[in-house]
């Protein structure tokens, strides 16, 4: 009864502040004008007759697809590529940036106008990635008979490509007006979304393969929902687990006598994340096993053997090359968002060191050394449970369920669900800080450095 109230209360918090009400309600607004585009068919297709993949059989990769755009890539609707595109574009953008000098000064030297150059870049590739993949999906519906005899070729080529990119470029500045004006990433957001508009669906499979006397019963559904929950709950923590680097505040005295005998500094911590990339480099690595995929279909035809085993999930050269993937962005985006130097610029310029190090590239080194040990465990961590709906698959679960079995898709609702939450729970605690700050009950009070991430 008690956690109810608070919930009220909480949900009551969060109603009062203007600015975050506005957020949210921006936030699903753009998100049910996502959704409504998913039923809206590209002219000439019979979305009857596409098969996307089947989940009781392999090379089911495209099944994954479907679940990332909610069902628009079976329904082939004008976003049946989704946001897809775009993250691959930014991905050969973020690779460019550590081999190529021009990119790399972009990222790292030119501020907010480099960022906006990067940006335009992103969107142009963009448009070329979906041309390419649009291409390999519509030629992919050709091919199992589902564009309407009536329609003539060329209208359905010409109007295919043009709605399809169009279709993801306006996907693409949803998420984008959530990220600016909403709350949370809009990218992952937008993933995340058609992630839970199969998720019952495939729950109700389960139950009822499960409960209807063919599968293992209840007993066999409930070890799957136990298993379920500790994987929910590594996921949880492999994002929320953080290594606190301690550090000191230098303390100045003024006016010492033999009385006033100097006290110890202020002491605190930098807290530097287990897992500093999120849901990054799930989604990055995703996005590259599905190209090939899509492209190896369109050339080699879906009966290649290559094809096939790197369009199923739960096989060995899908997995292993998915590992390595998730490993190296891990790495990779850790070092984007993760830059020591700043942090040992922005200690030095509050007067504060880590104790036994020595101030400016010691403590840069110190820090680098500190978060280099602790992504790989990180990275093979996320790796792990990024791979377990193929070991789950081997031990009965389904194939539909078992996407949802930890994998891509869980990471996935756990990091964005948790993010979203987190800055939620930041606007709290800035109006309660602001209200402690108007009845002057924080004077004299001083923060530390947890906010570090942010502020640089």
């Amino acid at each position: 009864m008690e956690r109810m109230k608070r919930l009220i209360k909480t949900l009551k918090n969060i109603w009062e502040i203007e600015e975050l009400r506005k957020r949210i309600l921006l936030t699903l607004g753009l998100v049910f004008v996502y959704r409504v585009g998913a039923f809206v068919v590209l002219p000439g297709v019979v979305p009857s007759k596409i098969s996307a993949g089947n989940p009781d059989n392999p090379g089911d990769l495209l099944q994954i697809i479907n679940i990332f755009t909610g069902g628009a890539f079976q329904a082939a609707s004008i976003f049946a590529l989704g946001i897809m595109p775009y993250i691959t574009a930014s991905i050969i953008v973020q690779v460019l940036g550590f081999a190529v000098p021009y990119f790399q000064r972009l990222q790292t030297k030119e501020g907010e106008s480099g960022r906006k150059k990067i940006n335009q870049i992103t969107r142009l590739l963009t448009v070329f990635i979906t041309l390419a993949q649009g291409t390999a999906y519509l030629t992919m519906i050709a091919r199992q008979g589902a564009v309407d005899p009536n329609v003539g070729q060329g209208t359905f080529w010409f109007s295919g490509i043009v709605i399809l990119t169009t279709g993801t470029i306006f996907a693409m500045w949803l998420g984008e007006r959530i990220t600016e004006r909403g709350i949370g990433n809009g990218v992952s957001l937008l993933i995340l979304i058609g992630i839970i508009a199969r998720l019952p669906q495939a729950f109700v499979a389960e139950f009822t393969s499960k409960i209807g006397g063919s599968g293992s019963g209840l007993i066999g559904l409930i070890l799957e929902m136990v298993f379920l929950f500790l994987v929910v709950l590594a996921a949880v923590m492999i994002t929320q687990a953080v290594r606190r680097i301690p550090i000191q505040y230098a303390k100045k005295m003024v006016g010492r006598t033999s009385t006033n005998m100097p006290l110890a500094g202020v002491r605190d911590f930098i807290p530097v994340k287990l897992n500093a990339s999120g849901v990054m480099p799930i989604i990055f690595a995703q996005a590259l096993m599905i190209l090939p995929t899509m492209l190896g279909r369109t050339v080699a035809g879906s009966s290649n053997a290559l094809v096939i085993a790197l369009g199923d999930f739960t096989s060995i050269p899908y997995n292993v090359i998915y590992f390595i993937l998730i490993v190296i962005f891990t790495y990779v985006y850790t070092a984007l968002i993760v830059n020591p130097k700043d942090y040992a610029d922005y200690l030095k310029r509050q007067n504060a060191f880590i104790p036994g190090v020595k101030p400016g590239s010691a403590t840069a080194e110190f820090i680098d050394r500190i978060v280099s040990r602790i992504t790989l465990p990180g990275a093979i961590m996320l790796g792990i449970i990024a791979i377990m709906p193929a070991f789950a698959s081997t031990f009965g679960v389904s194939r539909s369920f078992a996407y949802f079995f930890g994998g891509t898709s869980l990471l996935i609702l756990v990091g964005v669900a948790l993010d979203t939450l987190q800055q939620i729970e930041s606007y709290l605690l800035m109006k309660k800080y602001d209200g402690l700050i108007k009845s002057g009950k924080l004077q004299g009070r001083s923060g530390g450095i947890q906010g570090i991430g942010a502020s640089m």
